[in-house]
């Protein structure tokens, strides 16, 4: 999920995907999903149902006060670039109320140069787990995401990093990824990671959209049981599903955040 000031650039160009994705929506209608009980507990029980996601914009969310509304916020982007971790923390100021539950949000993107190919190695493996850990040092900070859309080739180091970092997380600290609405529907890779949920993210979809839209307000619901605690929506797109009220619902808007539009939201994801 790659988030800028300006738009939403979310990296959902798996071309490979997008043909299995129909076939497999074509089958959907008689498979039977697996219940979400076969989960272990969710460390995110107690978090709020709602959570802003905030990107690397200023932003002032004092308003929410003592409401029951968290926020994900981009805490700091780690690019794997050739043999290095290329480490960027937030410039921007957020304001919270001291109240507000924080969630620490790292994006990781891979970025080959010239000649060189991305390593994938224990030493990145190692920095990233050290950078994601520190973020629990930032204030009001009581979880953590993390925010990589990983290709095929990247996907064992990431197994292997969120591994690594669930075994040097405290055991009370959440851990969060977000994943390509593609992977909840036709895709088990994520099945097993040792995360507590991890949101699909059903907005600006590329060639999925229509497909994976028509799927859930048919009535369908993601197939991989890890992606059936939250849902990741855009404050700017419609989608005619309801909402599980009991499960998370993650929201980004490319605007600044207003009382207004969380009003306007709320009464959205409740009807």
């Amino acid at each position: 999920m790659r988030l800028t000031t300006a738009k939403v650039s979310l990296s959902f160009r798996c071309a490979g995907l997008v043909v299995a994705l129909i076939s497999v929506l074509g089958l959907m209608s008689g498979c039977r999903f697996v219940s979400s009980s076969a989960l272990p507990p969710d460390r995110l029980n107690g978090f709020p149902r709602l959570i802003l996601w905030v990107w690397e914009r200023p932003e002032d969310l004092e308003f929410l006060g003592s409401r029951d509304i968290g926020v994900a916020f981009l805490a700091e982007t780690l690019t794997l670039r050739g043999e290095e971790v290329v480490y960027q923390p937030r410039r921007q100021p957020l304001k919270v109320s001291p109240t507000t539950r924080l969630i620490a949000v790292t994006r990781i993107e891979s970025r080959k140069t010239t000649g060189q190919s991305i390593a994938l190695n224990d030493t990145q493996r190692e920095k990233i787990v050290s950078l994601v850990l520190k973020t629990l040092e930032l204030k009001n900070v009581a979880a953590v995401q993390i925010d990589f859309d990983a290709v095929v080739s990247e996907r064992e180091f990431y197994r292997q990093m969120l591994q690594d970092l669930r075994q040097n997380l405290p055991n009370n600290i959440p851990l969060s990824m977000t994943a390509l609405a593609s992977f909840c529907v036709g895709d088990r890779w994520i099945n097993d990671l040792p995360v507590d949920e991890a949101v699909p993210m059903i907005f600006q979809m590329g060639a999925d959209d229509h497909a994976i839209k028509d799927f859930l307000t048919s009535g369908h619901d993601f197939r991989v049981p890890l992606c059936q605690r939250s849902y990741g929506i855009d404050f700017d797109e419609q989608i005619n599903i309801n909402f599980d009220h009991s499960r998370r619902i993650y929201a980004f808007n490319n605007r600044h955040w207003t009382e207004n539009n969380v009003d306007s939201l709320l009464q959205r994801i409740n009807k």
